[in-house]
């Protein structure tokens, strides 16, 4: 790609946030909160900054979107159960959103593949959910809707990728994988082993989380172009 005034400031831009997410993932390593506080919800704004230098559509959902997570990213940031739970409801929120900002943009009308698809994705997260001990039962719920929706996201993913095989879909799959890889570290982390989880996957869950909204970004982008802005 040819560097000029136009892609300057998205190259800087993409180059910033993985500067950023680097350095985060290292604060989780180090456990350095007065940074983690800082980069943690840095790594969402930049991307709804580099969107917004980007896109010519600008839709609102994407910034609800990637405010959500900003939120979510802060409320998991605690070792609290209570903040644990708000964190989780709030991320419950933006799962829903970007479910629909997902469904929006493919403008899904076949939902048999994706209902196929999907199944695997129910059985292994509720596999791992039956199996886990000492959940709180105020995130019991919040759980079941987290799983459902996040195998729902994962199936979509998968079976568009399969059925339409393009540039946007192959962010679609990466993102779809991400979410779901992201989705079972942090449940491993917050609940199975919950009190003794190795301390290498917080900062494993940090790579997953900024390679998973960066994926996503490049979808959303992807398909308003295919689109002609009319996603």
């Amino acid at each position: 790609m040819a560097l000029n005034r136009d892609n300057i400031g998205p190259i800087v831009l993409t180059a910033l946030y993985f500067i950023v997410s680097v350095s985060e993932v290292i604060c989780e390593l180090l456990v350095y909160r007065p940074l983690i506080f800082v980069l943690k919800p840095l790594m969402p704004f930049l991307l709804m900054v580099l969107y917004f230098v980007v896109s010519d559509r600008k839709n609102v959902l994407f910034f609800f979107v990637m405010t959500l997570s900003l939120i979510t990213n802060v409320l998991f940031i605690p070792d609290s159960k209570t903040y644990l739970f708000y964190g989780l409801v709030v991320f419950l929120v933006h799962r829903i959103l970007l479910l629909y900002y997902m469904m929006r943009l493919l403008k899904l009308r076949d939902f048999i593949p994706a209902i196929i698809a999907t199944i695997p994705f129910l059985m292994v997260f509720f596999y791992t959910f039956m199996i886990t001990n000492g959940i709180p039962e105020e995130s019991f719920f919040v759980l079941i809707f987290q799983n459902i929706l996040i195998s729902v996201i994962c199936g979509i993913s998968f079976s568009h990728y399969i059925m339409h095989d393009d540039k946007r879909n192959s962010w679609l799959l990466l993102c779809g994988i991400l979410f779901g890889c992201l989705h079972f570290i942090v449940f491993v982390e917050k609940f199975y082993l919950s009190g003794f989880s190795p301390i290498i996957f917080r900062p494993l869950a940090m790579g997953l989380n900024a390679m998973a909204f960066y994926t996503f970004y490049e979808f959303v982008v992807a398909t308003e172009k295919s689109n002609g802005n009319d996603a």
